[in-house]
Parts: structure tokens; C-alpha cells; sequence
């Protein structure tokens, strides 16, 4: 099975993440560091449609000026635009496997679609 992580290596749930990943002998593993090589905004729509949660609940809040900006509160359209443009504003990690997506947080939702 093939796994695609976006991925933050300085965040400890995306480590977790991988490393189920990563121990997971069926498992062929694609990482994208999304913070160098950040998703489209219609990839954004997609991973999240997939997954079944809106742009706004895959906002990073924490450290991020999401909330100041009114972002919470905006359309996808809005949110989805500056998360590409903005790529500290998407929480991570997200991974798409063929049985779907899954905002891993915590990291065991993984499981969920390996």
C-alpha cells in the first residue's frame, strides 16, 4: 500500500506518524515536508473532502495568527488560499492512503486508513 504523509519533522505527532508509518512492512511511504513544498490549494480541498472535515478544521490555530486573521471564521475558499500560501496554517500531519485521509491527530488515526 502506498502512503502519502505531509509532513513537519520538528512536530512530534508527525514523527509519531511516520514512525507507524514507517514500521508498517506494507507500507510504501511518500513524504512531503509541506513546509518546503507546500500543497495546492485544490490538493487542500481534495485531502480534505477525502477526509471529511472542512478547510477550517484542518487550521493550525497554535502558533499561528489564524484566529487574529478571522480565519475560523472565513469561507473554504479563504482558508484554503492562504493555507497554500501560508503553509504553517495547515495542522498536520495529513496522510492519504487508498482507503482515504486522515488529519492524524492523534497519531493513531492513522491506523484508521492503513
Amino acid at each position: 500500500m502506498k502512503a502519502t504523509i505531509w509532513h513537519n519533522p520538528k512536530c512530534g505527532t508527525s514523527r509519531k506518524t511516520l514512525a507507524i508509518l514507517e514500521n508498517l512492512s506494507k507500507v510504501d511511504v511518500t513524504i512531503v515536508e509541506y513546509l518546503k513544498d507546500p500543497p495546492s490549494a485544490e490538493k487542500l480541498a481534495q485531502l480534505y473532502t477525502d477526509a471529511g472535515i472542512t478547510p477550517q478544521q484542518g487550521l493550525r490555530m497554535r502558533g499561528t495568527d489564524a484566529g487574529e486573521r478571522g480565519l475560523p471564521d472565513a469561507d473554504d475558499a479563504t482558508v484554503l488560499a492562504a493555507m497554500a500560501a501560508e503553509p504553517i496554517l495547515i495542522e498536520r500531519p495529513l496522510v492519504e492512503t487508498e482507503k482515504g485521509v486522515r488529519l492524524c491527530r492523534p497519531q493513531d488515526r492513522v491506523l484508521e486508513i492503513i
